[in-house]
């Protein structure tokens, strides 16, 4: 099976997306099924991909998009360029990291789109007026377009049925995101600090959902009033965006500049130094799809402080401390910040149902569905613990 997987997009650094296709190729080279995938990123993406993907299989292969770094340039690359790419690989799916365009017609082969939220309808602001109705009506398109929509958690999966019960119905699986516990750390602090100041991390893009001038709050007022030492910072790691000037002017206002890291664009190997050097993660995200920091923090031992939504609770369990983001929620945080940097004493959490092995078979599931529809999409599939949404499929 010759799977093509897009990840070209507009960052040039590893976020979530970005992380979510490198892992993708991970897992599917853990089958011998899969005889070639083909990653295809921007020119801007070919240092973090190199770094790291599996380069060496040769069951894999990069490939670079010959685009420019503007909307236009690579939505006319995925409408128009992708499909000749698809047929001249003679690849059996076409696999897009997120939704993007999609001529459907001029494909040979399925088409499959990992959805990771419904942001263009639930947060707005990430992408900005009147961007934002352009977004949902590409969201919209491209859901109706493929084969198969494959989300990354029964939350994402229920917000859809909420806002396209028929596509939620008709074509969509829950596939979790695969994450693994990661042996390389690095062997330096990545962080500007030059006394072991201990820290408290958060793992967040500056977007409006991620929830960061909340906890900026709580964090001056742990300071302020002594409840922290006075040499713990905070350290943010996260590309920029929508937030990041409102971020910056709070900083300025209290006067906090030099007690907040805001890092970005460092390797999983030196993100997974701070994951196992931090006091706590701290993730007070307002909405998220799936939560991979969170996932990734209890991998590595580490505390975890978040909100209290349903994609955090369907990976936590009982493993974190969850808040609810109600009018006490500031105080509750910073109460629980102070419990934990305490009694820290968390270990690492197998997380089994994330491995690659489990989520390479449930791929191989779904693309054997589209490909063989008759044999086997009408075969009885895994359901996922309840709470999946009644007529969905969760492999």
């Amino acid at each position: 099976m010759k799977i093509v997987i897009a990840l070209t997009s507009s960052s040039g650094q590893l976020s979530g997306v970005q992380r979510h296709a490198i892992n993708l190729v991970r897992c599917l080279l853990t089958r011998q099924q899969i005889t070639a995938v083909h990653l295809i990123a921007a020119p801007w993406q070919q240092q973090f991909v190199r770094d790291t993907a599996p380069c060496n299989d040769a069951r894999l292969h990069l490939h670079t998009a010959p685009i420019r770094n503007n909307s236009l340039s690579r939505n006319a690359w995925y409408y128009s360029e992708l499909p000749r790419i698809a047929s001249r690989l003679q690849a059996d799916v076409v696999h897009l990291g997120y939704p993007t365009p999609l001529q459907k017609g001029a494909y040979h082969c399925p088409t499959v789109v990992t959805l990771h939220d419904l942001y263009p309808y639930d947060v707005p602001e990430n992408f900005g007026f009147p961007k934002v109705l352009f977004n949902r009506l590409l969201l919209r398109r491209c859901l109706q377009m493929v084969d198969a929509i494959a989300c990354v958690s029964r939350s994402t999966l229920a917000r859809l049925q909420c806002i396209e019960p028929r596509l939620a119905l008709a074509k969509s699986v829950v596939i979790y995101n695969s994450v693994e516990p990661l042996p390389q750390v690095s062997a330096w602090s990545p962080l500007p600090l030059g006394n072991g100041e201990p820290f408290l991390l958060c793992v967040a893009q500056h977007r409006r959902n991620k929830n960061i001038l909340f906890l900026l709050r709580i964090f001056e007022r742990l300071l302020r009033t002594g409840k922290l030492a006075p040499q713990t910072r905070l350290v943010i790691v996260g590309i920029p965006g929508p937030e990041t000037n409102a971020i910056l002017r709070f900083l300025a206002a209290a006067n906090i500049a030099d007690r907040v890291v805001l890092l970005n664009g460092i390797s999983e190997e030196e993100l997974q130094w701070c994951y196992r050097n931090c006091e706590l993660l701290l993730a007070p995200s307002l909405m998220e799809g799936f939560g991979l920091p969170v996932a990734e923090a209890l991998l590595a031992g580490c505390c975890v402080i978040c909100s209290d939504i349903p994609p955090f609770r369907e990976l936590g369990g009982d493993r974190c401390v969850y808040i609810p983001l109600n009018a006490m929620a500031e105080h509750a945080f910073a109460e629980a910040i102070c419990a934990g940097i305490r009694e820290r004493t968390c270990e690492p959490v197998a997380l089994p149902q994330l491995s690659a092995p489990v989520i390479a078979e449930q791929y191989l599931q779904l693309y054997r569905s589209l490909l063989y529809p008759a044999s086997t999409f009408d075969t009885p599939l895994v359901r996922a613990a309840a709470g999946t949404p009644e007529g969905s499929r969760t492999i």
